[in-house]
């Protein structure tokens, strides 16, 4: 199924250069247990300064993260497999949903660890960097290629979701590690992510990835307020 999956995307590549680094990059992260990485997040919805976050992402297979915010202030927004969990402990309050129902375009990068196919999460992919940088003297063998920016059209995830990602860059490094995300949807809102410092396959203990609310933190069901406002 994944192969079919595949080699149905890669048709709208123009050149075996192009589908080759689609390859690249899925197969990086393939044989990726657990992953952990230093990030930075940047938002802005066009109507003053945009935000900047950073801290520490952990990943592991089942679809299993945990983003632990560390600056300007703690947060964690965590992923166990069937829930989303998102806690910040200045509010005292955590918001719950189920991943099948969450909007979060981060859920999606659970796909890192030993699965990476980038046919899920889009219905179209163009990369608009193809082209590697060749070697301008006499006789001078062409460099490695550059790093790769993947222009992704998302998939809906429902009726409500059809139309408000505009459109998603991925861009690796010469090494097809994920080094930035960048999304963009209606309304000027744009998210942006920058990751460094990768560790493969490291021992992450089994509770980095499970939430359980400190006494007194009260808990808001996403599910619910939706219902609320319908």
């Amino acid at each position: 199924m994944h192969s079919l999956c595949l080699a149905a995307l890669l048709l709208a590549f123009p050149t075996a250069v192009d589908s080759a680094r689609l390859r690249a990059f899925e197969r990086h992260y393939h044989n990726a247990r657990t992953l952990k990485a230093s990030f930075y997040q940047r938002y802005s919805d066009g109507n003053g300064p945009a935000t900047a976050e950073a801290g520490t992402v952990y990943f592991s297979r089942l679809g299993r993260m945990r983003w632990d915010y560390e600056s300007p202030e703690q947060k964690v927004f965590l992923v166990d497999g069937r829930n989303v969990w998102f806690y910040v402990p200045a509010d005292r309050t955590a918001s719950h949903a189920m991943l099948n129902e969450s909007s979060d375009w981060r859920t999606r990068l659970a796909l890192l660890t030993g699965k990476a196919d980038l046919s899920h999460l889009c219905r179209s992919i163009e990369i608009i960097n193809a082209e590697a940088t060749p070697g301008n003297k006499s006789g001078e063998s062409p460099t490695s290629p550059p790093g790769t920016i993947f222009r992704c059209k998302p998939r809906s995830r429902s009726a409500a979701d059809e139309g408000a990602l505009g459109e998603v860059l991925l861009e690796t490094d010469a090494a097809d590690r994920l080094v930035r995300v960048v999304i963009r949807e209606r309304g000027n809102v744009e998210t942006e992510f920058r990751f460094g410092n990768w560790e493969e396959n490291l021992f992450i203990p089994e509770m980095t990835f499970h939430f359980v609310p400190p006494p007194g933190v009260a808990i808001v069901d996403e599910a619910t307020l939706a219902g609320a406002r319908h």
